[in-house]
């Protein structure tokens, strides 16, 4: 069941679920959300993760067959947890944590009729602060995706052909990623999310908003997935920004580099050295006990100094974040907001990513993912970062 090169790490994990189950005065945890089944496994099953506040985690499981090891149990329905709860010696839990941001309203009232506890608590909310914080061998996995996603990103401007349209271009970006080693599942946190490998925006679209939670925008293909690239062709003077997943691992890498076809304006060549700008100083203050809201505001007065705001993460819809944690989802802790109370601390990993859109050019800026270590900033993230032309 638990892959062996893994046993030290879920360990680890497993003592700081207890940990966080401790201070809420939990005696019981319930998971069944793939990423946190991943978190707590090291595989996805249809079943549920059940961690007592003291002893071992428990897997039952409906499906796949064949799983073994210790403590797994197989059941056809939750129902019947309770009477192996008891044939193993489990106390039922009388404050449980579910999921509760993310489970159906079904499966959760299922559950508390199953269970029947006194007191709930939030999952959701406990699994994404503990998530925060990578563990050694997480770490190890951004080194994997990151080495991978720049090997990728290498190879952009020999795909590149005339006459192409920004899907075109996707299309073989997206080919070249899976040919090295891409899972090519981009998960993320939260409803109206849904995209595919990441995405693309050339001129004017680089505009168009999106009802989705990302920096920027773009149509897409359709009003169902109304984000990135969208036929728009790839003519001189087009800003072409490439945001493409890092999902060489489950542990996801962001970067974002910018490719012109021909020359630019002045102005998008000065917004993008902007960016590079926001991205030295933030690189340079980022460290434990940093506040995560100082670090927006850093970015926001540079783009004012420099007389781009109106330009600053977007223009018809502006971003109001310039970064955020990356993980297994894409958009995990901490979120780089004017709004955010949270501080970094070590080993966390989240991606940077100032960026400015030109109207009528497309959008200009860098997007590279950072460890937060225990003096400063590491950079996993390397590629050329100027722009690049490849008329």
């Amino acid at each position: 069941m638990i892959p062996k090169e893994l046993t030290s790490d879920l360990k680890l994990k497993w003592t700081r679920i207890q940990q966080a189950m401790q201070q809420m005065g939990a005696d019981g945890c319930l998971l069944s959300i793939d990423v946190n089944l991943y978190y707590t496994t090291g595989r996805i099953y249809n079943g549920y993760f059940y961690m007592p506040a003291e002893g071992e985690p428990r897997f039952f499981i409906k499906r796949p067959n064949g799983l073994s090891g210790n403590n797994v149990i197989y059941i056809r329905k939750p129902e019947q947890m309770p009477e192996l709860f008891a044939e193993h010696g489990l106390k039922m839990p009388e404050k449980l944590v579910l999921e509760a941001d993310e489970l159906t309203y079904n499966d959760y009232i299922r559950l508390l009729n199953i269970f029947h506890p006194k007191e709930t608590a939030n999952a959701t909310a406990m699994m994404r602060m503990l998530r925060r914080i990578k563990t050694p061998w997480e770490i190890s996995q951004f080194r994997i995706s990151a080495e991978k996603h720049a090997a990728t990103y290498a190879k952009i401007p020999g795909l590149f052909r005339r006459g192409m349209t920004d899907l075109e271009f996707q299309f073989e970006i997206e080919k070249e990623m899976r040919k090295n080693g891409s899972i090519g599942i981009f998960r993320a946190f939260g409803a109206n999310m849904d995209i595919y490998m990441g995405s693309i925006l050339a001129g004017e679209n680089a505009e168009e908003p999106s009802p989705f939670d990302f920096a920027l925008g773009g149509a897409g293909m359709d009003n169902s997935c109304p984000l990135g690239a969208n036929g728009t062709v790839l003519k001189e003077g087009t800003a072409i920004m490439v945001d493409m997943a890092g999902n060489y691992t489950p542990y996801m890498t962001d970067m974002t580099r910018v490719f012109s076809v021909g020359k630019l304006p002045e102005v998008a060549y000065r917004a993008h050295q902007t960016a590079l700008t926001i991205q030295h100083e933030i690189e340079g203050k980022a460290h434990p006990g940093t506040a995560c809201a100082d670090l927006y505001n850093i970015a926001a007065q540079i783009a004012e100094k420099e007389g781009l705001s109106s330009y600053f993460m977007g223009t018809k819809q502006q971003a109001k974040f310039v970064g955020h944690g990356i993980g297994i989802q894409i958009n995990e802790l901490p979120v780089l907001t004017p709004r955010s109370k949270e501080e970094l601390l070590p080993d966390m990993v989240f991606a940077l990513e100032p960026k400015f859109v030109i109207p009528g050019v497309g959008a200009v800026g860098i997007e590279n993912s950072f460890l937060i270590t225990e003096t400063g900033t590491e950079k996993l993230t390397h590629c050329n970062e100027e722009i690049i032309d490849i008329y």
